[in-house]
């Protein structure tokens, strides 16, 4: 009817309101109806702005790039077919020494650093040990002098060889006396320092063949279990030293303090000398020795655990354990 309207157009005269009907010139000059194709494309494009299901297989050819869809095939391969990125510079023969390079550098830690430390500051502190005790002696009868006694003493605690001057106090009497201390407590406080420097140098053996000798630490079922033995022995030793020159140490208090000086000085029991106590010695490094003897016996009792696992007895005990989780697995 549009077009019928459009032929006989030139014959009556136009209508007075707007026509219903709209146009589109195309291409070629010819005159179609618009309005079903703007309902075509109004279609297609609600269409494209309805959202798609889940469910429905979304078009690859034309919405992926190539290199999206490059990377998503690279990314649903599994991860066993991965190429890596980097690669080892040395082979496994190569590697094994290194591991076993690391494994005895981490076991030497373990064993020799800290009884290494904690020996040298154990016998140090008990080797380098010196102190002072006193008093004073004021006779009353002339010259009526006073006299200050200082007695030094220390490692290695043979009080009977320290001596010291005493007044007579005698009437116009200038004399002394020579008297020494009493006691002799060389023995525990020897035997400690010399225990101290033993440990110090087997530590350092054993870390020279931890470091430089592995293999054959490893290969040789013998120096696991010779280590093992002098590891206990050193154990039993450093209990035994701490215990006797802690016991020593609170003698030596004993025979060093100033009211058994004035005890050990006859003139100091009459009646023509008035005593008084002196400087009190100071015995702060010597309890940090017997401290310090006490934390290498715990060292060395841990480091039995550490050298046991590397001796046939730690694998067969093993070998045993694991056959029967496994014959307890095959029950099952």
């Amino acid at each position: 009817m549009c077009a019928r309207r459009h032929v006989t157009r030139s014959l009556s005269p136009p209508p007075t309101r707007a026509s219903t009907c709209e146009f589109d010139r195309t291409f070629d000059g010819a005159f179609f109806p618009a309005a079903p194709r703007r309902r075509e494309q109004q279609q297609q494009q609600q269409a494209l702005l309805q959202p798609r299901p889940s469910s429905a297989p979304v078009p690859l050819a034309w919405t992926t790039p190539p290199s999206a869809r490059r990377r998503s095939k690279e990314a649903a391969l599994p991860a066993a077919t991965a190429v890596p990125t980097t690669t080892s510079s040395s082979s496994p023969r190569m590697s094994e020494p290194r591991a076993q390079r690391g494994a005895a550098a981490a076991a030497a830690d373990k064993e020799s650093q800290s009884p290494v430390l904690f020996a040298i500051f154990a016998f140090g502190a008990c080797g380098s040990f010196s102190a002072e005790t006193g008093a004073t002696v004021k006779c009353t009868q002339n010259p009526k002098e006073t006299t200050a006694i200082t007695v030094q003493f220390g490692y290695p605690f043979r009080l009977y060889k320290v001596p010291f001057e005493m007044p007579d106090c005698l009437e116009d009497s200038t004399a002394k006396r020579t008297l020494h201390l009493l006691g002799d407590f060389s023995a525990p406080a020897e035997f400690f320092v010399t225990l101290g420097v033993f440990s110090f140098l087997y530590t350092m053996a054993a870390l020279a063949v931890y470091l430089r000798f592995h293999s054959l630490y490893k290969e040789n079922k013998k120096l696991p279990f010779a280590d093992f033995c002098v590891t206990v022995s050193f154990t039993f030793f450093w209990l035994v030293a701490f215990s006797a020159w802690g016991k020593g140490l609170s003698d030596v208090k004993g025979a060093t303090r100033p009211s058994s000086l004035i005890a050990a000085m006859s003139v100091c029991q009459l009646k023509t000398a008035v005593c008084n106590a002196g400087a009190t010695p100071s015995m702060g490094l010597a309890n940090i020795s017997v401290l310090f003897g006490f934390v290498n016996f715990i060292l060395w009792a841990g480091n039995c655990w550490f050298v046991f696992k590397e001796t046939p007895w730690h694998a067969q005990t093993t070998n045993k354990e694991s056959s029967a989780e496994q014959g307890a697995v095959d029950k099952q």
